[in-house]
């Protein structure tokens, strides 16, 4: 099994792929200064442990690598994932 995250900026979403097939979507928008994380789903019938979670560090890393951008979360799943890794929170308040 190959997982692979990538950024669909046409779509305003990050991609989690199995295989090349998408299973897992973090939709985001942009706003200002801001990109705002607004629903999280990964297609129950494919999912497994723990990959909700890769695709939203995986989200957040290219985030902070690769932008100035704060993070806001209204996705509960991310605002709880950003709750439980304080090593990430610095990106709310850029």
């Amino acid at each position: 099994m190959a997982l692979t995250v990538e950024n669909q900026t046409e779509q305003s979403r990050y991609a989690l792929l199995k295989d090349g097939e998408v299973i897992g979507i973090a939709e985001y928008e942009l706003r200002d200064d801001a990109i705002v994380f607004v629903h999280t789903e990964v297609d129950p019938e494919k999912r497994e442990r723990g990959m909700a979670s890769e695709l939203v560090q995986t989200a957040l890393d290219d985030v902070r690598d690769h932008t100035a951008l704060r993070v806001v979360a209204t996705c509960p799943y991310v605002r709880r994932w950003l709750t439980d890794h304080p090593e990430y929170q610095a990106l709310q308040r850029r």
